[in-house]
C-alpha cells in the first residue's frame, strides 16, 4: 500500500527535476502509480474510500435485539456474560472464536449510545496553594533487615505545584502516623501550605456517619498549623492525583535503585531510612526551580511541634499485662492493680508511672497481638511452674530459637520436670545474661550434651572468670605540647 510520505517524497524529487521514472524508483513505487497521484494531486488518504460495508454477515443479527434490550436494562453487563448467556439458549449457533466479535459490538454499542464516562479536568496548581498526603505500601519491594521481611508503609507528602516530595518509614495508617508524617514534611520544608488534601483516612475523618466532618485530634492539629482541610470523594483516587502517581515513581525509583545496589537487605531501620532520604533528595533534584519560587508563598511554621501522641489511662491485670490500641503487652508484676499513663506514638509505645518512664515498647501492628516479655513475671512463674504448660502467650515465652529447642529437648528427657527445669534456664536468662544462656545453649547443642541447668550455669560461671588483672601504664603528658599549640593559633 503507497503511504502519504512516498507520494510527498514523489512530488518533491519531481521538483527537483528528476523524471516521472527515477523518482518513482527512488520512492519505491511503480510508474503507472506515481503518474496517477501526480494527475490526481491527492494523497493516498484522500482517494481512500470510507469502509462503510460489512466484509462477512453479522452472526448475532437474529438476537441484536435482545442483546440491545439487555445493556439498556444495565450496562454494566460484559461481553463473556452475554455471550454465555446466548451460549446456554442456543447452544449449536455460537462458537467460542466469536466472543471477540460480540465485545467489539459492546465497545462500539456503549461509544455510540452508551452512559457517559467520568471525565478528568486537569486542574491548574497555584504555588503554596495546595499539599496532599496519603500512605502507601511498601511490602512488594521485599525490604528485608538483617535477613528479616520488613513490611511497611511510607507517609508521602508532596506539594501539587513543584511537586516536592518527602515521606517517613510507618507501620499503619493510623493518626499518630499521620500526625508524625505531615509534621516531619512541613518542618522539613520550613513552611505550610493554604490546604492540605488526603484520602478518606480513618485517621483524619469520621467515615462513620457524615463524611465532611474530620476528627477532633486532626482538628487540633490543622488549626496549630492553620491550614484548610480538605479530603477526596470515596472511591475517587484521582482526585488525590498528584500523591497516586508520586507513589508510583517512588516505589519505581526504589525498587531500580535496589536493582543496582544488588541487595535488598539493610543492616538496620535506621539504615534503611538513611537511603530513603537520599532517594527523595533525588527525586526533588529535578523541582528545584519550581519549589524555590513556590518556598516564597509559603506561610510561616507555628512556634513549635504541636504534642500529638495518644494519651491512654490503662489499668494493669491480674495477669501482669495491659491492653492498648486493641493489643495486649506485659508490664513487670509488681505493677499489677497499678494504672498507668500509655503514651502511644507511631512506632513505639512509653509506659508511664508516678511522672517515671517504666517502659518504651516496640508498637504492635494490627489487633489482637500480643507482646509478652518473660523477665516481666519469671519471679512468679518460678513458683509457679505448673502454669507455664497451658499458658496462653506460651509462645513468647521462648526468647530465641534455641530457647525452644532447649525446651523441646528438656520434655523429652523429663516428661515430669521439663517445664520446671526450663524456667529455671528462663531465670538464669533474666538474672544474669540472655546472650551468655543462649551461647551456652548453642555450645550444648553443637558437642552433642544435654542440656541442664547446672550445666548451662556452670558454662556461664566459666565464661565470666577474669583472665587476670594486667598492668596499665599511662604514659607522663607532655604539657609544653599545648602551650606551643597555643601559640600557632594565635600567630594564626
Amino acid at each position: 500500500m503507497v503511504s502519504n510520505n512516498q507520494i510527498k517524497r514523489l512530488r518533491m524529487l519531481i521538483n527537483k527535476g528528476l523524471s516521472c521514472e527515477d523518482a518513482a524508483e527512488k520512492t519505491g513505487i511503480g510508474e503507472k502509480t506515481a503518474r496517477k497521484y501526480l494527475k490526481s494531486g491527492k494523497l493516498p488518504s484522500e482517494l481512500q474510500k470510507d469502509h462503510t460495508w460489512r466484509t462477512r454477515e453479522d452472526p448475532f443479527k437474529d438476537d441484536n435485539q435482545r442483546i440491545k434490550e439487555m445493556l439498556e436494562l444495565n450496562c454494566r453487563l460484559e461481553a463473556k456474560t452475554v455471550f454465555e448467556y446466548l451460549q446456554d439458549n442456543n447452544p449449536d449457533r455460537y462458537s467460542n472464536g466469536q466472543l471477540r466479535t460480540l465485545q467489539r459490538k459492546f465497545r462500539q454499542w456503549r461509544a455510540l449510545d452508551g452512559p457517559a464516562k467520568e471525565v478528568i479536568f486537569p486542574q491548574i496548581h497555584h504555588p503554596g496553594e495546595k499539599c496532599e498526603s496519603d500512605f502507601t505500601s511498601m511490602n512488594l519491594l521485599n525490604i528485608t533487615i538483617n535477613g528479616e521481611r520488613f513490611d511497611h508503609l511510607i507517609y508521602h507528602f508532596i506539594l501539587t505545584y513543584s511537586n516536592w516530595q518527602t515521606g517517613i518509614i510507618c507501620y499503619s495508617e493510623s493518626f499518630e502516623s499521620l500526625s508524625d508524617g505531615f509534621q516531619a514534611a512541613v518542618w522539613e520544608l520550613g513552611g505550610v501550605p493554604k490546604i492540605h488534601q488526603t484520602d478518606s483516612l480513618s485517621a483524619a475523618v469520621r467515615n462513620a456517619g457524615n463524611q465532611d466532618t474530620f476528627t477532633d485530634r486532626y482538628s487540633a492539629l490543622i488549626r496549630h498549623y492553620g491550614i484548610v482541610p480538605a479530603k477526596i470523594q470515596l472511591g475517587k483516587a484521582n482526585q488525590n492525583g498528584d500523591t497516586e502517581q508520586s507513589h508510583n515513581r517512588l516505589k519505581k525509583l526504589v525498587d531500580q535503585q535496589l536493582m543496582l545496589r544488588g541487595s535488598r537487605d539493610f543492616e538496620s531501620i535506621v539504615a534503611y531510612n538513611d537511603y530513603l532520604r537520599k532517594l527523595f533528595l533525588k527525586l526533588n533534584n529535578g523541582t528545584k526551580t519550581r519549589f524555590e519560587e513556590e518556598a516564597k508563598h509559603l506561610r510561616a511554621l507555628p512556634a513549635q511541634r504541636l504534642d500529638c501522641q495518644k494519651r491512654e489511662i490503662v489499668k494493669v491485670k491480674s495477669w501482669s499485662t495491659v491492653t492498648i490500641c486493641h493489643n495486649i503487652y506485659s508490664v513487670h508484676s509488681r505493677l499489677i492493680g497499678e494504672k498507668l499513663t500509655a503514651k502511644v506514638f507511631s512506632d513505639k509505645i512509653e509506659l508511664w508511672y508516678a511522672q517515671r518512664l517504666l517502659e518504651t515498647l516496640p508498637r504492635l501492628k494490627g489487633r489482637s497481638k500480643h507482646c509478652i516479655q518473660y523477665r516481666h513475671i519469671i519471679d512468679y512463674l518460678v513458683r509457679k511452674p505448673g502454669a507455664f504448660e497451658n499458658y496462653i502467650y506460651k509462645e513468647d515465652l521462648f526468647p530465641t530459637h534455641r530457647f525452644r529447642v532447649a525446651y523441646d529437648f528438656l520434655k523429652a528427657a523429663l516428661p515430669d520436670q521439663g517445664s520446671k527445669e526450663y524456667i529455671r534456664i528462663l531465670e538464669l536468662a533474666a538474672k544474669e545474661n540472655e546472650a551468655l544462656v543462649d551461647d551456652a545453649i548453642e555450645r550444648l547443642i553443637v558437642e552433642d550434651k544435654d542440656i541442664r541447668f547446672e550445666t548451662i550455669k556452670e558454662i556461664i560461671n566459666e565464661g565470666s572468670k577474669p583472665e587476670g588483672i594486667r598492668e596499665i601504664i599511662i604514659m607522663p603528658v607532655e604539657v609544653s605540647v599545648y602551650d606551643e599549640l597555643l601559640n600557632q593559633v594565635a600567630a594564626a
